[in-house]
């Protein structure tokens, strides 16, 4: 491919730009009603889009907190209906999913109350993502979530001397196993920058920094741009681990290498670019997850490595693919280039011929190796989020957060 100029790129034509809006609206129509509970909270779906074990079912934090988000985002694009669904998962997460005795979030719930009492960072980095969401769109409950969320996360998770937080504690409290993830820590990255967008307050800014600082420019760069996983207390890389498929796969994950290279673009443009490793660590994640997690035979990316390099987990999921997208927009703006351009093109080529689902609508979330849908992980449709996201961030500078463009977009 020839080295390409900013009118030539996907992102700047119109056509493309209504095609991933008419893509953004679909996913905002598959959505908004099917997973709204009335009993509180947001079903998942299945292949079809009808809810999951409708009688009672479980509802995780993390999927509460992203409908929020989402919905935000909707409402500051101006779609009827958002401020309702943003309105339900506030009122879920601040009277369920909170813990008035202990303090924290739970886990997940079901109608009978905690179903996982379980205190993640993971979970609490999208509280904080909600909540920051949620007061941008003027939820009356953002700001007592924001402080509450903020007050646990620093107390509870946060280590001073590592600069990052601690992964899971039990209902009361009390500790539950020697070992620190990387996934965490990067979803919590994302979170403060949204709530450094929301608030202005620089401590945010300051521990994504950190963050990114000690997995990125340490531990990846120690590793080939290859982002570890699974760490013991001191933040020493344990190739050995052997977690839960979903949440904590074994070896590396190339979607997290892409996810983080625009992260941390993002971290580098909203801290006035004066931090010199981000954007060649940018671009060498971003590269490294081409090169070694991409399925030249078939498409898509590996779902994970071993530490040989070799594929593990073969089937492709559609959160890397949406990550891919997202990180090789922001490098089409910051590092534009012909690899870059050519890269954005091909994921969603490989997407339109092979996660949409043009029959049931929405994405399908995972595929086998010869890219076929499947099911070994995920049951259905869980999750707007990746999908929503990767429609949406190349129509906006990439100079922060989706939420920050639509709000600078709103006050020109």
């Amino acid at each position: 491919m020839t080295e390409t100029t900013g009118t030539e790129a996907w992102r700047h034509r119109p056509y493309h730009r209504r095609w991933l809006m008419d893509q953004a609206n679909g996913l905002f129509e598959f959505f908004q009603h099917r997973s709204f509970n009335p009993k509180g909270g947001f079903f998942d779906l299945d292949v079809a889009g009808r809810p999951v074990n409708p009688d009672n079912p479980i509802r995780g934090i993390h999927g509460t907190a992203r409908m929020v988000h989402c919905f935000a985002i909707g409402s500051l694009l101006g779609r009827p209906g958002s401020d309702t669904i943003v309105d339900h998962g506030m009122q879920y997460l601040w009277n369920h999913h909170r813990d008035a005795r202990h303090g924290g979030y739970f886990w997940s719930l079901d109608d009978g109350g905690a179903r996982d009492a379980t205190k993640q960072g993971y979970g609490h980095a999208f509280v904080l993502l909600a909540a920051s969401s949620a007061r941008l769109v003027g939820h009356p409950l953002a700001d007592r979530m924001l402080a509450d969320v903020t007050e646990v996360l620093g107390r509870r998770f946060w280590e001073e001397r590592h600069g990052a937080i601690a992964e899971e504690f039990a209902g009361d409290w009390s500790p539950i196993a020697e070992y620190r993830g990387q996934n965490s820590n990067m979803h919590l990255t994302e979170a403060l920058m949204a709530a450094f967008e929301a608030t202005g307050e620089r401590s945010y800014l300051d521990k994504a920094e950190r963050i990114a600082d000690l997995i990125i420019r340490r531990r990846a760069g120690e590793n080939g741009y290859r982002v570890p996983e699974h760490f013991d207390t001191e933040w020493v890389l344990d190739k050995g681990y052997l977690g839960n498929e979903m949440f904590r796969p074994a070896g590396t994950t190339p979607g997290h290498w892409l996810e983080w290279s625009r992260l941390v673009l993002q971290l580098w443009a909203l801290g006035g670019r004066r931090i010199d490793w981000m954007p060649e660590a940018a671009k060498s994640l971003f590269s490294q997850a081409i090169a070694l997690g991409w399925d030249e035979a078939k498409g898509g990316f590996f779902y994970t490595l071993d530490w040989s390099d070799q594929p593990a987990m073969r089937h492709k999921l559609w959160w890397p693919a949406c990550e891919g997208i997202g990180a090789a927009s922001f490098l089409c703006e910051h590092a534009p280039g012909a690899f870059h351009e050519q890269w954005y093109r091909r994921i969603w080529d490989v997407v339109a011929q092979h996660f949409l689902d043009r029959e049931n609508g929405a994405w399908h979330e995972e595929l086998t190796e010869d890219m076929k849908p499947g099911h070994t992980l995920f049951a259905g449709k869980a999750d707007i989020y990746h999908a929503l996201q990767a429609c949406l961030i190349p129509l906006y500078p990439a100079s922060g957060s989706l939420t920050r463009a639509l709000v600078a977009e709103l006050g020109s």
